[in-house]
């Protein structure tokens, strides 16, 4: 499956938090949310970085636990893997495993349109697999 079938069944919303935001406004954004990272933007909302919930605790090891007032810039990935809507649920699986990373934006050429994590594609693949099971079963009965 590509991914640009997996984004189509997604929530639209792609929630998203300024640089110089807070790690408070962060944590607060992922709690409310209930997600595990962040895509992290400028004024001019361009994509500048990533926030995981990985790298709040990271911070946790340089700064000690008072992170309340860190800016975002500080803890995020800036480095940010990007894949597109053409490539498959596969290809996206082994680049996360790869780079041990759980979440990836989907750019189309340079236009934001999904951010999947390693849940999206292994609900994805249980359901490939439930469905190729059930054609074997029905090929096996007839």
């Amino acid at each position: 499956m590509k991914l640009a079938e997996l984004i189509k069944g997604k929530q639209k919303e792609i929630v998203k938090i300024r640089a110089n935001s807070t790690i408070a406004e962060a944590a607060n954004t992922i709690t409310q949310h209930k997600i595990g990272a962040l895509l992290v933007d400028d004024e001019g909302g361009a994509i500048v970085g990533i926030l995981s919930e990985r790298d709040i605790v990271r911070g946790m090891g340089q700064h000690g636990a008072d992170l309340h007032d860190v800016k975002v810039s500080e803890l995020m990935t800036a480095d940010v893997i990007r894949c597109s809507p053409a490539d498959t649920v596969n290809e996206a699986m082994a680049m996360m495993t790869d780079r041990r990373i759980r979440h990836l934006p989907v750019f189309e050429d340079e236009e934001l349109v999904g951010f999947i994590s390693i849940g999206d594609l292994v609900k994805c693949r249980i359901m490939e697999v439930q469905g190729e099971a059930e054609a074997l079963r029905q090929y096996i009965f007839s």
